[in-house]
Parts: structure tokens; sequence; C-alpha cells
């Protein structure tokens, strides 16, 4: 029986943020976002968060220029998506990611003011931007 629960993956290089959400209420919220070594996180950090929550659901941001066409991170992200895949034998999807991190920003900000705004928050911020937008396109 499907658990309703989603993760997502917001991709970076030095920071991988991360949510967790519910379709049923199409809601998420930020975990603590994976450090990365030129994209490549702690990958026992991710097997503990594919056990722990057990989600139906993962999704990866797929970073885009405003036009729509790749950019560098792109193919990256790609590939974070696809060593998901493999490792743990999970379906993944990616999902376009255009604008979360300003939305992220501008609703941490608003919180907290410029102290909410440390890489790790921005990133998990980000990653519930991306997980709440797929809900709203996938209800």
């Amino acid at each position: 029986m499907s658990s309703g629960t989603s993760l997502a993956f917001d991709f970076g290089t030095k920071s991988i943020g991360v949510a967790i959400g519910q379709r049923i209420t199409g809601t998420a919220r930020p975990l603590h976002a994976l450090k990365a070594r030129d994209g490549t996180p702690d990958w026992n950090a991710v097997e503990r968060l594919l056990k722990e929550w057990q989600p139906d659901d993962i999704i990866v941001g797929l970073p885009l220029n405003m036009d729509g066409s790749e950019q560098p991170l792109t193919g990256r992200a790609r590939k974070f998506a696809n060593r998901l895949h493999g490792r743990f034998g999970v379906s993944v999807t990616l999902h376009d990611e255009r604008l979360t991190t300003v939305e992220a920003r501008a609703g941490l900000f608003e919180q907290g003011g410029f102290r909410a705004l440390d890489k790790g928050s921005v990133d998990s911020a980000s990653a519930v931007v991306i997980l709440e937008s797929w809900f709203e396109q996938h209800p």
C-alpha cells in the first residue's frame, strides 16, 4: 500500500537540499541539507533517508535556464538522479526547478531576515518548493 510520501532533492555541487512531503495534503517540509563534494553526497546518508521515509516518489529538481534551455548544472542533476536510481533501484522523476531558489530565499528572509539565509536552509527550502510544485502538477 502506498504511503503517499515523497522525497525531493535540490541538487547542488556543495549542498543538496532535501524535503519530505505528503501527496494527500500537497505540502512539504525541509529536512537537513546533505553536504556534497563536487556534487557527490554521502550516499550512506541518502540511504538512511530512503530507509527512514520509504518514499513512494523521489523528485530531483532539474535546473534550466529561463528560456527552458539546459545549463551546465542540468547534466549534473540528471547524473545525480541516475545515480539515485542505479544505487537504490528507485524510480526518480526530474522536475523543472526554475525560480525555486528565488522563492525559497524570499520565504526564508520573510521568516527570519538575513540570518535565515544559510546555504543549507535555502537548498532545503528550494526542495520544498520543488516538491510542492510537483504536487500541484501531479495531484
